[in-house]
């Protein structure tokens, strides 16, 4: 198939936890540098990028991809446009990019997200005049949970224990301390004023310590919260792009690229926003003739290590293909940008392996809504 979308050149920022070695970066700062790099990878190719699509829930408004691709130094020529699907933002910029591609209606589009916990702005909501800092997920009349609560709540009715979640967040830390030990996130990394590490993964963060931690929300009469700012994600700052292009451009570059073979998006019930990358998963494997047994590699956004064990037990997937290197508990989950360091991470992990067998990218996402992409190594 001459337009089948392809993913080549995958990088991200390193991912600060907001206050520290990034909060001075505005989101297109951060995402400018990583545009600049992709760029530079497929410029051989000699075509010019159709357009710039970059995830961003929480920024100051406005066409953060326009300006992060002006200030990248892409020229005034190349347009860009901005996506808001909240956390699953940098994974539907993505998808976005890949279905223009297939419809041969552009030839070479950079996609990625990005996101500045540490300058998101405070906003109003006109109804109450109140400050907040998320807009709502869901109108009057429906549950509209944070994430949080939510997750809690989820570990509840689906009986996933702290121990168990202790247990997947101490795994986290110490896939991604032994995986930045081994430089294994150096080449996809973009340095950024001298920050070329990811902030947040602790050797420390083992079930001892974990256990320390005291419930973050109150429970319900069932008995006390289970989850905790140690089995959580952090607030983070960050960036990450691709180039989506077709096949026939990525053999002429010679790179080592993935082939997008089913995307999905879905909806679901806004009081459990954390089960939502269950069900879009499950349609994409649907659409690419798979089953999870298909499986070789899974990357889940793990904004809560409750609301991941629970979409992969719905999923009954194999615990040791998902987020083998570490996830966003060790990482962070730099909002916008989630998505498509979930893309970033397939990429490192499928194209170094001896491992034919495809892969999963899924998030959950606030209000009920969950998005998942399959990709496969191109030949």
């Amino acid at each position: 198939m001459t337009n089948a979308p392809v993913i080549v050149a995958a990088r991200r920022t390193a991912i600060g936890t907001a206050g520290r070695g990034l909060a001075a970066h505005t989101v297109d700062a951060l995402a400018a540098p990583v545009l600049a790099a992709v760029a530079q990878a497929v410029a051989p190719a000699g075509i010019p990028v159709d357009d710039v699509v970059l995830g961003n829930c929480m920024g100051p408004g406005g066409d953060v991809a326009r300006v992060a691709a002006l200030r990248a130094g892409l020229g005034d020529q190349v347009p860009g446009v901005t996506v808001d699907r909240q956390c699953g933002s940098g994974l539907d910029a993505v998808m976005q990019a890949a279905a223009r591609v297939r419809a041969g209606d552009a030839g070479l589009v950079i996609a990625g997200g990005a996101e500045s916990a540490s300058t998101a702005p405070h906003r109003r909501w006109p109804d109450s005049g109140e400050r907040f800092t998320r807009a709502p997920f869901a109108p009057p009349g429906f549950a509209d949970p944070d994430m949080g609560p939510a997750a809690d709540r989820l570990a509840a009715i689906r009986g996933i224990p702290r121990t168990r979640q202790d247990a997947w967040a101490a795994r986290s830390h110490a896939r991604a301390v032994a995986a930045q030990s081994a430089g294994v996130f150096d080449a996809e990394i973009v340095g950024l004023d001298g920050v070329g590490r990811d902030d947040r993964p602790r050797a420390a963060m083992d079930l001892a310590r974990l256990a320390r931690f005291t419930p973050a929300f109150p429970g319900d009469a069932s008995g006390a919260g289970t989850v905790t700012a140690g089995n959580s994600c952090g607030f983070s700052d960050g960036a990450a792009a691709m180039a989506v292009t077709t096949e026939a451009i990525v053999r002429e570059l010679g790179l080592p690229a993935l082939r997008v073979r089913a995307m999905a998006v879905t909806g679901g019930d806004p009081a459990l926003p954390g089960l939502g990358a269950a069900p879009a998963a499950r349609r994409a494997l649907a659409r690419a003739g798979m089953t999870a047994a298909d499986l070789g590699f899974v990357e889940i956004t793990e904004a809560f290590a409750a609301q991941l064990l629970a979409v992969s037990d719905e999923l009954a997937l194999d615990e040791d293909l998902i987020s083998a290197d570490g996830g966003a508990i060790a990482l962070g989950h730099p909002w916008g940008a989630s998505g498509a360091v979930l893309l970033v991470r397939l990429a490192a992990r499928m194209l170094a392996a001896d491992d034919d067998r495809p892969g999963l990218a899924a998030c959950s996402i606030g209000g009920g809504q969950g998005i998942a992409m399959i990709v496969e190594r191109a030949a």
